[in-house]
Order: C-alpha cells, then sequence, then structure tokens
C-alpha cells in the first residue's frame, strides 16, 4: 500500500527504478563532481513543487503544466492548469493510496488529477475565492480526501469532503500574512507558516494554535511536518529549523534562500537558490554539489530523490 509520510514535496519516492532521463550539459560543476544528475526537462517553465504517486512522481509549474516521470523520462501529462487558464501551479500532493494528485495555483486553481484515468476535475475557486494558492495537503484516500490549502490572502481554506462545491471553511490563523506552506501528518493534525515569521498548528484541521519562531529573523518558505513535535522549516540567509522538546533549533547553511525541506529517518534534504542543495546525515547539513545554478524550489526524498525549480529544472540522485 501507498503510504502517506507527509505532505506536498515530502512524499517518499517508490518504485521508481526508471531509467535516467538524458543529462543536460552541466552548469558550474562537473557531472563527475557532482552526486546530482540533471535530466531532460519537457518545459522551460519554473517547476515550483513535486510529488511522488502511485503512478510515478509528477512536477507541476508555471502555465498550469504538469510533468510525469517514466521509465523513458519525463514527459508532459498536462498543460493550462485544472481551468485551462495557463495558471500558475505552486503546490501539488497526493493522496495517501497515491492515486489522486492535488494541485493549487494562481487565481484560485485547484485540480484533482487521477493518475490512473488521467482525468484532471476543475475545483477550482471554493467559495468563489480567486486568490493565489501557495501550496496543498491532502490526507485520505481518493474520492474521500480531507482537502488543506495555503492562501496568499493569509487563510487556510479545508474541506473534509473531497474539495466537493460547497464543502469549503477558511481560518485566518495568523495576522493576514500570506500563508507559504502546509503539510499534515494525520487526517486533520498538521502545521503551517506564514510570511510573519509564524508557525501554527491544528489537530482538528480548523482552529490554529501559534508555537513560534520568536526572534527567527529570516522568512520562512520549505516545511516538513512529520508529527506534533517533528517539524522541520527552510528559510532565509540559509536557516533551517528543527522543533526540539518545544523550543526551535535553528542551523546555518550559508546564505541561500532555502525554499523547501524534507526530513525522514534521520537524512533530508534542502533546496535553494543558486542550485543549492544541503543534505543531512542525522546531525549536521552538508553541501551537495549540483551541475545547475538555477533556483531550486521543492525537493522529494526516497530510493531516487528529485529536485525542480527555474526553467524547468529537474535534478534527480
Amino acid at each position: 500500500m501507498f503510504e502517506h509520510e507527509s505532505a506536498t514535496r515530502r512524499t517518499v519516492l517508490k518504485g521508481a527504478g526508471a531509467a535516467a532521463a538524458a543529462t543536460l550539459v552541466p552548469m558550474g560543476v562537473s557531472a563527475a563532481e557532482s552526486e546530482w544528475t540533471a535530466v531532460e526537462s519537457p518545459t522551460g517553465n519554473t517547476l515550483h513543487d513535486v510529488a511522488d504517486t502511485a503512478a510515478g512522481a509528477y512536477a507541476v509549474g508555471g502555465g498550469g503544466v504538469a510533468l510525469r516521470r517514466t521509465a523513458t523520462g519525463w514527459e508532459k501529462v498536462f498543460d493550462g492548469g485544472p481551468t485551462g487558464n495557463g495558471n500558475n501551479l505552486y503546490g501539488a500532493d497526493v493522496t495517501d493510496d497515491g492515486k489522486r494528485l492535488w494541485v493549487v495555483g494562481s487565481s484560485g486553481a485547484i485540480g484533482e488529477y487521477d493518475v490512473e484515468t488521467g482525468v484532471l476535475v476543475d475545483r477550482s475557486a471554493p467559495n468563489d475565492v480567486t486568490n493565489n494558492f501557495n501550496d496543498v495537503s491532502v490526507t485520505g484516500e481518493a474520492g474521500s480526501a480531507n482537502v488543506y490549502i495555503a492562501g496568499d490572502s493569509g487563510k487556510i481554506y479545508s474541506s473534509f469532503e473531497n474539495g466537493v462545491e460547497g464543502s469549503w471553511d477558511a481560518t485566518t490563523p495568523g495576522s493576514g500574512s500570506a500563508i507559504q506552506a502546509i503539510d499534515f501528518f494525520g487526517p486533520r493534525s498538521g502545521h503551517a507558516i506564514d510570511g510573519n515569521q509564524s508557525v501554527f498548528v491544528t489537530d482538528d484541521g480548523g482552529t490554529y494554535d501559534k508555537i513560534g519562531i520568536a526572534d527567527a529573523d529570516v522568512s520562512l518558505y520549505g516545511l516538513d511536518s512529520d508529527a506534533f513535535d517533528d517539524i522541520w522549516i527552510a528559510g532565509g540567509n540559509g536557516t533551517v529549523f528543527e522543533y526540539v522538546d518545544t523550543q526551535w533549533v535553528s542551523a546555518s547553511t550559508n546564505d541561500t534562500q532555502l525554499q523547501d525541506i524534507v526530513v525522514s529517518n534521520g537524512s533530508g534534504i534542502t533546496v535553494g537558490g543558486g542550485g543549492g542543495v544541503y543534505v543531512y546525515d542525522g546531525e549536521s547539513w552538508e553541501p551537495s554539489a549540483t551541475p545547475v545554478g538555477d533556483n531550486l524550489k521543492a525537493v522529494i526524498q526516497g530510493s531516487v530523490d528529485i529536485a525542480v525549480g527555474a526553467g524547468g529544472t529537474i535534478l534527480e540522485r
């Protein structure tokens, strides 16, 4: 059975075993020096998120594009987003059984994609809201998912009825700053971060309490929530935050603006500007050379690690 470990960007890649796509011309570091391979991408649009499904890894990005990793490389599965209007897609996550890929993006775009049938259902503009949506987290199985969406207006939108019309509620957990990322580890338990350096926790999927971060001094961008006491956050100035014994502990990589983070079973990866990748060995974060200088936006960790970013960049390790 496909297991939902943690939401957007953090799903472990299972059964990848696919042949790597063609290597691109290296930039800045030779392929021999790099742990990562830059593979051929069918789009030049920025890829904002990546997630694993029962049918392999998917990446989504600018212009509403969605790509799928196959045995012969990456291919485009749809363009234009759920509305067909070309709204950028910023977030993606999968149901616990891996059968449905949920995507969100600009102008209220929300889509539910069946990776088995190739059917894309448009669930955009819940309650007529057309603000930008930055991230999504889903729990439960296909057709009966709980859906949580991070809104640029500072609201979190939730549906406990698979996103059907009329089932959406909204709450503003903080000051109204944009919700940058959201991640649920249980049916109604998870965390969110906003543009005001705030972290919020919920155990009912509807009410949120603030748990930090005091004196963060940097913006927060990436979130990995695996339990109430297992939270990792990636932020500006190369800063990584870990929640330890109800306290936030920070570590510095360098001055790279970190955009995403995943930590599982004592190992982790965080990615950011200028092709920056840092890996965690259970004790410290160390740089991992890449053959690109493009800004990286998202990463997943598994039998094949995948990072995506600007210019359609796709890295595999």
